[in-house]
Formats: structure tokens, sequence, C-alpha cells
């Protein structure tokens, strides 16, 4: 069904069920029924024409006849989706509404949870309208005052983003990856309500599975919950949720459940500088240094795995290099006979926004990709932000990548080709690992697979970005919080002095102590909000004061009164009761390494995309010097009279920006590197779309590709949110599913 018999359809539907329910009398939900459709029939008279425009040009902007997905499509592929469910909907009211078993709450629950998705698109329809009023013809990513970028901000983040979060979570992809986003968004409210209570791992876990069964049955509570959380939290709190993967019963677990391999060992680096010959002139050679940034010369920690256990893996100078992982046992089964060096070697970068995760938790898909390809992997595991911000991850990553080039025959492999494979920030390691290679003379790598990479972190706005709105992972704030913390714009130590006098012991006990208390009052408020569903408002018994409840996000919120502007008391309230840090002092752009010095050509930036840290009493006086004309003069100027988005729960909140020119840096942003540099890139192949039944994949070659994909197809699919995710949310062939290599 095209976009305007769809849009059409829905207005004949709309009018009726306004028509039907207006006729029933002043009742409570009829009007309510009535004003939803009247909402519906408005928003979508109004999207219609936008949607239209914009799916006009976006063919303009594939990266060739073959590949129709870029932002726009994407976007427009979203609006579409959000009318379907709407038309659907309104079929079935038409169809039940005289019903006796027809229910009305659920049913006008979901019709109002959609008419918000449905008025938030519009806006974002007309923010890309303003990108490409605005932007260089044929350009994604606007190029030109940045004062543009700045008012985009600040008008983003003032739109409310809680109802992609509730009933309409994950509405626009599959309906086979929707039980997943629901699971992930329920555990990672209540990890919320959970966290700076006890920050080990399995003791909030678990609390969490206890107390998250009033997010699962109210959706409108999730939706609320989430949006104050991603606004909020630092990116601590996201350091602690996705290394959930990290603890050790779950590693556990996951490891029994995937393919056994003969080898998976952990190996040590020493921080020793070698020797490595040029490409062009084999008889010379360069030295590569061990990393030095910001913590000075250190090991770097690597994970073979290989399915077969194949020559040189046994040897004595590999196993000098083995390290302990405590408890875990090493799974090195020895065969009577060798298996032949592997003519390929594999080596992995695991992504993780730059600030989680290690091998371990990726593990479980890298014994598949061993047993499958039948090569050996080497998995990276690089230092983290933000207490090891760049360039220490791609300092790491590329004395790994040259050590196992020269000991490949150490890994089993006789090195005939080499390639480099990673996700999210693992793909952005593999390009500025290549061109690092290429900058120093010394072999790159055969080719380079990298999914949803991080290609551009500099501030700036494109479509891919206006859909980061309603990422269910990571939304743009999110985003902003992991790139601040690898540029090195939050560096101060957040590790607790109490927690450390405790010791392991201490620990387990206090956990232990802090998980059958929060069982006790999980009970109770699940309970208690089956109750209040059921419009029962029960009342809990005081906890004793020996026990005191610690309040959550919520109930922080939900009991605080709101100031003159809804804004400043609510944010101070929930900055102080969940402990968040802000802070003023930012340390200095980190050096760069010989390389990128050299090669760091962009000119510096006054006006960043990613959020700063300010001092709080700046935030709080930011709103009353604007008023909201200034405020939306930019980007708010491009919505049509009458037509007003809803706005974040917590009011019109200030963004403070800082200046990060070191995102501009190729090797930090490879995209923006100059041709010169991107010539030197081997053949890539980037996952970044899913259709029925098949991966849709996309092999590049050198400069001419790359340039292209600037115009088209720039970028990622968590941070830096670059337009190769046009193609992952969405796409106009039915759909996506998730690939993160497992």
């Amino acid at each position: 069904m095209d976009l305007r018999t769809m849009t059409q359809s829905l207005v004949t539907l709309a009018e009726d069920n306004m028509a039907f329910f207006s006729s029933q009398g002043p009742g409570e939900m009829a009007r309510r029924l009535t004003g939803v459709f009247v909402g519906i029939r408005e928003q979508a008279l109004g999207l219609e024409p936008a949607l239209g425009r914009l799916l006009s040009v976006a063919h303009l902007f594939d990266l060739d006849t073959e590949t129709p997905a870029n932002g726009y499509r994407s976007l427009v592929h979203t609006a579409r989706c959000c009318l379907a469910h709407l038309l659907h909907k309104s079929r079935y009211v038409a169809s039940n509404r005289r019903s006796i078993f027809f229910r009305t709450s659920h049913n006008l629950a979901e019709l109002e949870a959609y008419l918000a998705a449905l008025t938030q698109l519009r806006a974002l329809a007309y923010y890309a309208q303003h990108l490409l009023t605005t932007n260089q013809p044929g350009r994604l990513f606007f190029e030109g005052d940045e004062r543009v970028i700045a008012d985009f901000l600040q008008e983003y983040v003032t739109l409310h983003k809680g109802c992609f979060y509730g009933r309409c979570l994950g509405f626009q992809f599959t309906p086979a990856i929707r039980p997943f986003l629901q699971t992930i968004s329920i555990g990672l409210v209540s990890f919320g309500e959970h966290y700076k209570r006890n920050e080990t791992g399995i003791g909030v876990t678990a609390s969490s599975l206890f107390t998250g069964g009033r997010f699962a049955i109210d959706p409108e509570l999730r939706g609320a919950e989430f949006e104050r959380i991603i606004q909020n939290l630092d990116v601590h709190f996201w350091k602690a949720f996705w290394n959930i993967t990290e603890i050790q019963v779950l590693s556990s677990l996951a490891n029994m459940a995937s393919t056994t391999v003969r080898v998976s060992r952990l190996l040590s680096l020493p921080p020793v500088a070698f020797e490595m010959p040029l490409t062009s002139d084999p008889e010379l050679t360069v030295t590569i240094s061990p990393p030095l940034a910001h913590t000075g010369p250190g090991p770097v920690l690597v994970r073979l795995i290989s399915y077969d256990l194949r020559e040189g893996q046994n040897s004595k100078e590999l196993s000098s290099f083995v390290t302990s992982e405590g408890p875990r046992s090493l799974e090195l089964r020895l065969r009577p006979q060798q298996a032949p060096r592997s003519r390929a070697l594999v080596v992995h970068i695991h992504g993780g926004g730059f600030v989680a995760q290690t091998s371990k938790s990726h593990e479980p898909y890298l014994k598949s990709w061993a047993q499958e390809l039948g090569v050996p992997i080497l998995s990276i595991d690089y230092s983290l932000a933000p207490e090891a911000p760049f360039p220490r991850a791609l300092e790491e990553c590329f004395y790994a990548y040259c050590w196992a080039v020269k000991h490949c025959a150490l890994l089993g492999s006789t090195g005939e080709r080499i390639c480099l494979a990673g996700d999210s920030a693992g793909g952005n390691l593999c390009f500025t690992v290549s061109l690092r290679a290429a900058a120093y003379g010394v072999r790159v790598p055969d080719g380079i697979m990298a999914a949803y990479p991080a290609t551009m972190l500099q501030s700036t706005a494109s479509p891919s970005r206006l859909l980061s709105l309603m990422d269910p992972l990571l939304p743009l704030s999110v985003l902003s919080k992991c790139v601040s913390a690898y540029a090195g714009a939050e560096t101060e130590d957040h590790s607790d002095s109490d927690q450390k006098a405790l010791g392991v012991m201490g620990l387990v006990q206090r956990d232990t102590a802090l998980l059958l208390r929060d069982l006790r009052l999980g009970a109770s408020s699940w309970l208690n909000s089956f109750l209040e569903l059921g419009g029962q408002k029960s009342h809990l018994k005081s906890v004793p004061k020996t026990e005191p409840m610690r309040r959550s996000v919520s109930e922080a919120a939900l009991t605080q009164p709101e100031g003159p502007l809804g804004t400043n008391s609510l944010k101070s309230l929930k900055l102080h009761d969940l402990g968040l840090r802000n802070s003023s002092d930012t340390t200095d752009t980190p050096e760069l390494s010989l390389s990128a010095e050299i090669l760091s050509s962009s000119a510096p930036s006054t006006v960043n995309f990613l959020l700063g840290s300010e001092d709080e009493s700046e935030v709080s006086e930011a709103p009353e010097e604007l008023n909201s004309k200034d405020r939306l003069r930019g980007v708010g100027s491009a919505f049509p009279e009458g037509f007003h988005p809803r706005r974040c729960s917590q009011g019109a909140m200030w963004m403070p920006l800082y200046s990060a020119p070191i995102v501009k840096n190729p090797f930090m942003s490879p995209l923006l590197a100059p041709d010169s540099m991107l010539q030197t890139l081997p053949p890539v192949h980037i996952v970044v779309s899913a259709r029925p039944g098949r991966w849709s994949r996309r092999g590049v070659g050198l400069a001419g590709a790359w340039s292209a994909r600037r115009k088209a197809l720039p970028g990622s699919r968590e941070e830096g949110k670059g337009e190769s995710e046009a193609a992952v949310r969405g796409a106009p062939a039915g759909g996506k599913a998730w690939q993160r290599g497992d």
C-alpha cells in the first residue's frame, strides 16, 4: 500500500470512529477516544506531505542502485510502520467497538501511545526537511554554520522520548526482535532502580529480576523511567549495565552452551618494543613501541581461540605469554596429532561503546567463528574509557595487531591472509588500526569486516541521528556520553573508596545482605503494583528505620514537587538521589601519538554535538537565560504554524556543549580522513542490514567507494550514529534483524 492510500484509509477510519464515539455521550472514555482519533487524523494529514517530499529525494542519497538505503529512507519507513499500526488498530476498533468484549482501556492506551509516537515522528520529518534545505546538496551530514548544529541539539533534547520505550517499543522492527528489546528495556529500567544501592554485578542483577515486574506490566511507567535514565545517568551506569555479561556466572553459562574449542587462552603481551619490516622495503624496519598514552607502558591482554589445536599453539614460547583467568579453567585439550597452521588469521576487536565489555562476553560467537572458518582468532582486550581515553585503545590494538603479524606462527597461522573484524567501537578501531599500520609503513590487513562501525564521531546533524530519538539500545544522549568518555572529557575516578576497603569477602557479605533486603522490598513493591493496576491504592507499611528503603528514580520523581518550570527541582533531586557526579573540570585534550599528530590536520571546532560536563549551577541557570523564542529560533522554526511536538516531561533542559576538536582526528573519526589515507585501506566488508532470510552485506574497495560512502553510507550503528544504520533501521525491504556477530 502506497503512502497516500495508507493515509487516506487511516483518515477515513479515524473520522468514522470519531463520529461513533462522539455520539456515545459525555463519558470519559468516549471523550478520550474521540480526542485520540481527532489527533490521529490531524497528524496523519500533516505527516503525509512531509514524508512524500523526503521520499522524492531519498534516492539521491543511496550508495548505488543496488543499495536503496539511507537515513531519509529509514525515517520514512519508520513513519510508515507507525501509520500501518494505527491503521490496523483503527480497523480493529471500528469492527469491535460494539462488542461486549471490546477492551476499551487497553485499546485507548495503545492508540494514545502510537499517537504520541506519530506526533514525534512528524517533528522528525520536519527536522529532516530542515536538514535538506540548509545542508549542501547531496550531503547527509550537515556542513556549515555550527550554530545550526547547536540549535538542532538544543531543540532535539527537549523532545519527549518515553513514548518510544513503552507500548511502542520496537514497532519499526520485525516482530521477532520485539520480545528481545522489551526484555532489555525492562532489565535496563529495573537495573537503573537498583544502581547505586549495591554496585557489584550479581547483587544488583538478581535484585532487578525480582523488582522489574511492574515495568513489564506497566509500559507507560517503563517508558517514563527509560527516558529519565537515558537523560540523567552517567557513563558509569551504562558501563555497569553493559558489563552484566562479564559476570562470572553468566559468562560461564554462556560458554557452557557455546561451541567447544580446543584452545581458549588469555595471553598477556609484555610492553616491549620490537621491530617490523616495512612493506615498501623489507630490508628496512620500524620500531613498534608499546602503548604509552595516559597510563604509561603496560601489558596488552589478548585471547587466542582456535577450534583445532594447531602447530605452534602449544609451544613453550606461547605458553610464556599465558595469564591466569582466576577460577576459570583453560580450554586446552591436547590431541594426539596437531593440525597444520591455518593460512589465515582473524584479529578481532570487540565493541561496547569504547567503555564496556571484554573478549570474554564475545567469546561464545567467536568460538562459532573459529569452528566455521577453520582459522585461529585473536581477540584484543583493549583498555576502556573513561579511565583510558583516546588514543590508549588505538595504541593497544595497533600494538597487538603488529605482534600478531610478527608472531602469527605461534598463533597457529602462516599469516598469508590476515583479517580485522569488529563491531561498533571495534569496527572503528579496525579502521584506525589499518590507517595507523599504513602510516607506519607496515603490513596492513588483507581485509576488514566491520559490523555497524562507528566512523563519524564529530559533531554534526544527520537523518540517522534523528532516528536515535527512538533507538531502543543506544539513544543519542547515551552515545554522546560514550564518545565524551572516549574523547577524554570524563576522566575522574568514580571508584568507591568504601567498596575498596571492604575487600572481596566484605563485598560478598554486603551484597548478600542487600540482596535479601531487596527481595523482601521487591516482593512488596511488585504486589503493590498489581493492586494499583486494579485501581486499588494500597499503602505499604512503613519500613522500619533500621532498614530505610532508598527511593528509585521514578519514586523520587513522583514525590518531588516541581519548580516553576518543572525542571530544575526535578533534575537536582535525581542528581542527588542517584549520586550523579558532575565534573566542572575536564582534562585537556589528550596528546596524540606520533602518527596521529602528523596526520591530524582538521581545524578545531568551537561547538560539539556531544554533551559536556558543566557546573550544575550553570545547568540550572541556563534555561532561565534562554526564552522559548531563542531556543526555537533555528530548527524549531521548521515546524508549520499550529504544530507543537510533545516535550520532555523534565522540561526544556539545557544541554551544555563543550569544545573537543579531537573528535575530528582521522584516527578517531576515520570517515574524516583525507582520501590519501583512505586509499591505504584494504577491501572493507560492512555489515549494515538484514533482509528476510539473508544478510545484506556490502564489500567496499578503496578511496572511490569510500568517497561515495562518505556521501551515502558514512556511519555507525552505535557511537557516532552515522548513516550506515540507515539500512540497519528497518530498511525498506522489510525490517531489521540485529547482528552482533552471534
